[in-house]
C-alpha cells in the first residue's frame, strides 16, 4: 500500500464515523503492522530470530486485509464501502 492510500483510508473512516467495526478492524490491522515494524528489527538485534521471523508476515498485514476485502467484495460475500476510496 501507498502513503496515498493510507491517507485515503483514514479520510473515509474519520468521515463515516457510522462504520465503528471498519474502523476498530483497519486500527487492529495497523496496530499489528506497527507492532512489527517496531518489534522485528529489534528482535533481529536481540538476537531473537524465532520472534523476528513472526514478526515478519505482519509487516504485509495491511496491503493483505485490503486484498481480502476487495476479494470478499467482489464476490459479494460482504460488502466494503471504502474499497472505493483507495481508486
Amino acid at each position: 500500500m501507498t502513503l496515498d492510500q493510507f491517507d485515503q483510508l483514514r479520510r473515509w473512516h474519520a468521515g463515516h464515523a457510522d462504520h465503528p467495526v471498519e474502523a476498530r478492524l483497519w486500527s487492529a490491522v495497523l496496530t499489528l503492522w506497527l507492532a512489527a515494524c517496531v518489534g522485528a528489527p529489534v528482535a533481529w538485534l536481540l538476537r531473537q530470530d524465532g520472534l523476528a521471523l513472526a514478526a515478519l508476515p505482519l509487516l504485509f498485514a495491511p496491503g493483505a486485509y485490503v486484498a481480502l476485502r476487495r476479494w470478499l467484495h467482489r464476490r459479494q460475500r460482504l460488502r466494503c464501502d471504502w474499497i472505493v476510496a483507495l481508486g
